[in-house]
């Protein structure tokens, strides 16, 4: 797998395409770096500011995939309470469904947690469902439940997986216990797990959010969301004419809040950081031979 791409790159070829022009009429030749009129320079930490935009004609996702790598991309969508609440729609029935003029959390059955994980070159979408809590385990379990029931039959040779998410949330790009559960994953796996975050206000760049989550948004329109089982049933049935599926499955564990990472877990782990924007780009290297 190439070392050298981040999610910045997949980002530049989201938004620019296999032209390198801009959607919105800037062109650039490929490999110089635009800048917009607002301020340019560097932050302390030596990243680029978010107001610069790095025009790269990007083929290391096409590299990677023809290497027999998986290429994912996660996030958690939004949150839903379980009962008998409003949602924007409308659905054919013979009779009018009677709802909560209003979403009071004490008025639910509990919520659901819907963690996706995308198949950029399968166009193939999972979503784990569970009622506990959003944490850097549950991202890392839903990772190793699709690689074990899905991914090692698609990608039976493959010795290492790159992972496109957000900075924030239970994948936090500054938060060492997602870094310990991802070393904890890498080692029961025996991949290589090479991350690259968004930069912040980038996520509409992540492939999940625009690929997978409208869809699963409109498969669910005007049903209320009584149970688990009924949330599961409607998110099966999300389809589109480039032909996306969908598999869900249920993570029944419950989470723990507020977990903390070992003393020595910066030093003693095996997550090798690149050099070009390391708090970003990361890879998790399996213990042992």
């Amino acid at each position: 797998m190439d070392q050298s791409f981040s999610a910045t790159d997949f980002a530049s070829t989201e938004r620019f395409g296999n032209s390198g022009r801009e959607k919105r009429g800037v062109t650039s030749a490929v490999g110089t770096r635009v800048s917009t009129p607002q301020a340019s320079e560097e932050t302390n930490d030596g990243t680029t500011c978010r107001s610069q935009r790095t025009v790269r004609k990007d083929r290391r996702t096409e590299r990677t995939v023809s290497q027999r790598q998986a290429v994912i991309s996660i996030d958690t969508k939004k949150k839903e309470m379980l009962g008998d609440f409003y949602r924007d729609g409308v659905t054919d029935a013979v009779e009018p469904t009677i709802v909560n003029d209003h979403d009071f959390a004490s008025a639910s059955d509990g919520k659901v947690i819907p963690h996706g994980i995308y198949d950029v070159a399968k166009n193939e979408a999972s979503v784990h469902l569970n009622s506990s809590c959003d944490t850097s385990e549950l991202a890392c379990d839903s990772i190793e439940l699709w690689f074990r029931e899905q991914g090692h039959s698609d990608y039976p040779d493959a010795t290492d997986l790159l992972v496109l998410c957000d900075g924030g949330g239970s994948n936090s790009s500054s938060h060492y216990i997602f870094k310990e559960d991802l070393q904890a994953l890498s080692n029961r796996l025996g991949l290589k797990i090479r991350i690259c975050h968004y930069p912040p206000y980038c996520s509409k760049y992540n492939p999940i959010e625009h690929r997978v989550f409208p869809h699963v948004t409109r498969a669910c329109k005007g049903v209320p969301l009584e149970t688990i089982e009924t949330a599961k049933h409607y998110i099966e049935k999300t389809e589109t004419t480039k032909g996306l599926k969908v598999v869900v499955r249920m993570l029944d564990k419950v989470y723990q809040t507020g977990r903390k990472y070992a003393k020595d877990f910066k030093q003693n782990m095996t997550i090798k950081f690149d050099e070009y924007l390391p708090r970003w780009n990361y890879t998790a290297i399996p213990d042992g031979p």
